[in-house]
């Protein structure tokens, strides 16, 4: 086994003390430009690695910050960690990503690994089962490690978040198919447990209420964000005494799941029934039959969770900021809801 050249080593060869070495990795301004130099090389012949964790216990700053998401294999997850990464990296900070699989348990898991690391900043958005980890939100409060909610948020004092103005979202999407002539407007809802689908589902009331449109208890479906949880709330939709003509889905997915089963049992798109998604996913323009989305913007929102934590961690005062940022959605009108040019 090869052990580790420390600076110790790097000391003896030159002939000076460990501390000066040391002093000289970190660039502090007491050393010479030659002296510094002559360590740096000498170090680099040797093969020497910094101990990156020791470096930022003793500096107490790893320039290393967690984000956390509920999976990466999403067009808006990725889009979002593209957007901080963008932010950040010019800064000189590195991104660790950890997926939760909307496992509350691994959430909580990631969150403490995130602290041990000595990660100087936490970005996330929660799971959906994300009801009992309140005990690990403070513990990162607590150590004093800026903390940043994107999309999905808990509402804790003293925590910036960034999200989009869901209800507007849900609003823009139902007023759009009522304009289209629309007038049995189903919803699938999603997992309610969490603000960002209840907001959507509260625009949609509220736009039926605005434009005299009863509103239908059984027209509202709890569902997954998947295309099979789409495929069997339209089943499900289809079979009622006086069946929606339209679908505003919570979900590009579950979207997709209904429009595959309305076309499965011969509805015409949308002629017969509109359908109306959330998030634009890249599938929705480039289908054959084009979905109608509303538009997250997922690379905003991760630099502005970004641009947030550096604001937090820049603060010179140290005094405490809180940020609730909202972005606005934009309704991407498609071939699945424009019924009028049809």
């Amino acid at each position: 086994m090869i052990e580790k050249v420390t600076i110790y080593d790097i000391a003896k060869k030159l002939d000076i003390t460990a501390a000066t070495v040391s002093r000289a990795l970190n660039n502090n301004p007491k050393i010479s430009p030659a002296t510094r130099q002559l360590v740096l090389d000498t170090a680099a012949k040797m093969n020497y690695k910094q101990n990156k964790l020791a470096q930022a216990l003793r500096s107490g700053k790893s320039n290393n910050v967690g984000v956390i998401v509920p999976r990466i294999d999403s067009n808006f997850f990725a889009s979002v960690i593209r957007g901080i990464e963008e932010e950040l990296h010019p800064e000189g900070y590195h991104v660790i990503i950890c997926q939760t699989h909307e496992d509350e348990k691994r959430e909580i898991e990631n969150i403490n690994t995130l602290l041990n690391a000595q990660v100087d900043g936490i970005l996330m958005s929660i799971s959906n089962v994300s009801s009992e980890n309140e005990h690990v939100i403070k513990r990162v409060l607590s150590e004093k490690v800026p903390l940043v909610f994107f999309d999905r948020k808990m509402n804790v004092d003293g925590v910036s978040s960034v999200t989009i103005n869901d209800f507007e979202g849900g609003y823009l999407a139902t007023k759009h198919l009522i304009e289209e002539g629309c007038t049995k407007i189903a919803h699938l809802a999603g997992d309610q447990s969490l603000e960002i689908y209840q907001n959507r589902y509260k625009g949609y009331k509220q736009a039926l209420v605005d434009h005299n449109i009863p509103f239908k208890e059984e027209y509202v479906l709890r569902t997954k964000s998947n295309v099979d949880a789409g495929i069997n709330a339209a089943k499900t939709l289809l079979l009622q005494e006086t069946p929606p003509d339209a679908i505003f889905s919570s979900s590009d997915f579950a979207g997709l799941g209904a429009i595959q089963e309305l076309k499965e049992q011969g509805m015409d798109i949308p002629r017969d029934f509109c359908v109306v998604g959330f998030g634009n996913e890249p599938f929705t323009k480039f289908m054959e039959l084009s979905i109608s989305s509303v538009d997250q913007s997922p690379m905003e929102m991760g630099k502005m969770a970004a641009k947030v934590f550096l604001e937090q961690i820049n603060n010179n005062d140290n005094l405490k900021i809180e940020k609730k940022v909202v972005l606005v959605p934009e309704l991407l009108t498609r071939k699945s809801s424009n019924r009028k040019n049809t």
